[in-house]
């Protein structure tokens, strides 16, 4: 059965084009998702991310616990303050990739893909031990982004100062007046745009409310809703990945690019001795980014070929028509293409591939990522 986010009626009122997403209805588009995006990109856009699951992790064991689940490291993480990490299975496959947030030593919450919020907690659980308690919290709480160049200004009024004076990647709470049984709002700097801006964390009762008064606050600032539509093509300009289509349990942080998010000097973790041999030999795979040097849209599954379009190199992951750049780019992983030992085995940026768009074999150059540097390109979750 489809459900409703606690924002499903301000949807409904505002015309949107709503859609299953992993269960929940959502909104797909409100207007275009081009307007919507070039709405983040020079104002704000604001969207209902209330899918998300949270997922508690508390004890006092909790910090160690932590270390042995994540790649990334924690250990030095102050109070107050995400990070962005994977959690990887015994084989370095990627469960899910998530932001982690720090209370204390004694308490973390684990913000989780939708789709993947039975399978996390699953794993948490199974692993857990005798001083950690696993709690979800999902549906205690809805999710509300405010995403783009104008999204200070707009948190501000009904945030407080606190809140919009935040840096990039720290957190802050708020405690509902008169409503002692509400968990505390959340209020983080980060984001899935490529774009600053803040992702709140809300009582399920009060989302409605906070809602209205974002949007009351964002008025003269260009504020304007936005969809999952515009969210991908945002996401997809700033190099963020997205859990189902370009990583999952069958690839590693090395083969998807993050590798800035593998500690190997932590103490052990899950998948650490695969991560270790892959480091060592290096990685069959690898994910580019692809700008199309043709006029053409790249599609997921759409197969990528080398420069002279004699052999099939790989696969398209995500792929669309940039807004901004007004082109085809696309994320793909590509194997082994080049047979001089002593060359790089992967394109590297700058290097010619091409795409079969229907058959038809377009141009694509390997780009650095991310495709746009905005406000922020830290990643987050989906």
């Amino acid at each position: 059965m489809t459900k409703h986010t606690p924002l499903y009626m301000v949807h409904r009122e505002l015309g949107a084009d709503l859609t299953d997403f992993h269960g929940y209805l959502l909104p797909l588009q409100y207007t275009t998702i081009s307007e919507e995006h070039m709405a983040v990109r020079t104002k704000a856009g604001i969207f209902d991310l209330s899918h998300m699951g949270q997922l508690e992790v508390s004890g006092t064991q909790a910090l160690a616990f932590i270390q042995e689940i994540i790649t990334n490291d924690a250990e030095g993480l102050p109070d107050g303050k995400a990070l962005y990490t994977p959690i990887c299975n015994k084989n370095g496959g990627i469960v899910d990739d998530v932001l982690l947030y720090r209370f204390c030593a004694e308490k973390f919450l684990f913000v989780v893909n939708s789709a993947n919020r039975q399978k996390v907690f699953g794993w948490l659980v199974e692993n857990q031990e005798k001083d950690v308690r696993v709690t979800d919290l999902s549906d205690e709480f809805g999710m509300i982004a405010v995403q783009g160049p104008s999204s200070e200004e707009i948190v501000e009024k009904p945030m407080g100062h606190e809140a919009a004076s935040l840096k990039h990647f720290h957190f802050c709470c708020h405690s509902g007046a008169g409503e002692d049984d509400a968990p505390d709002t959340i209020i983080s700097r980060t984001g899935y745009t490529g774009e600053d801006g803040f992702e709140i964390y809300v009582p399920a009762a009060r989302c409605e409310s906070t809602w209205n008064k974002l949007m009351a606050a964002g008025r003269h600032a260009g504020l304007r809703p936005a969809g999952l539509g515009s969210r991908d093509t945002l996401r997809l300009e700033a190099g963020l990945l997205l859990y189902g289509s370009d990583i999952d349990d069958s690839t590693t942080p090395l083969e998807a690019g993050i590798d800035w998010t593998v500690k190997l000097q932590k103490k052990d973790f899950f998948g650490k001795s695969v991560l270790l041999d892959q480091k060592a030999s290096g990685v069959y795979k690898r994910l580019v980014g692809l700008e199309l040097v043709e006029r053409g849209i790249p599609r997921a599954g759409y197969l990528i070929y080398s420069g002279s379009g004699s052999d099939a190199v790989g696969k398209v992951t995500s792929g669309t028509y940039s807004p901004f750049f007004r082109k085809g780019i696309a994320l793909g992983y590509v194997h082994d293409v080049k047979k001089d030992e002593d060359d790089e085995k992967h394109p590297r940026p700058g290097d010619l591939l091409q795409v079969d768009i229907r058959g038809r074999k377009l141009g694509a150059r390997v780009v650095t990522l991310p495709f746009y540097r905005g406000g922020t390109t830290k990643q987050t979750s989906s």
